[in-house]
């Protein structure tokens, strides 16, 4: 799905203090909200890049517990600081001390949650013989 000229965003606006998440309104007027729960899940750097390869759990998918582990007390995800990278992207730095994942526009943008869009690239990836229904 191309987004060329439409990852640039007019704003973003970061809740740190609520703790809600990030809502940024594009070029081409779409608007795209992330939880931040979402976001510490699709972190893009490498290392959690490969942790998701190796579990098979997709961008934004929260990590699975294994069979017969109890589950531990863990904060949900907030960014303790966020700040620009360049004029490409946003950094955050989590409150698990995870400082590393670069969320360029064009990721988030590719990655939009909205339903428009996770439909949109549903379609995209569907088999071409249910496209053709």
């Amino acid at each position: 799905m191309p987004f060329e000229g439409r990852a640039d965003p007019r704003s973003v606006k970061v809740n740190l203090t609520s703790g809600t998440g990030m809502d940024i309104d594009w070029q081409d007027a779409h608007r795209s909200s992330y939880g931040f729960t979402w976001l510490r899940d699709a972190c893009p750097c490498a290392m959690c890049d490969d942790e998701r390869a190796k579990s098979g759990r997709g961008i934004g998918e929260p990590a699975q517990l294994a069979p017969g582990a109890l589950p531990m007390f863990k904060p949900a995800p907030k960014p303790v600081k966020a700040e620009p990278v360049g004029k490409y992207a946003i950094k955050f730095q989590w409150n698990d001390g995870h400082e590393l994942g670069i969320y360029s526009w064009q990721f988030l943008r590719e990655h939009c949650p909205c339903a428009e869009c996770s439909s949109a690239r549903a379609q995209a990836h569907a088999p071409a013989s249910s496209q053709a229904q």
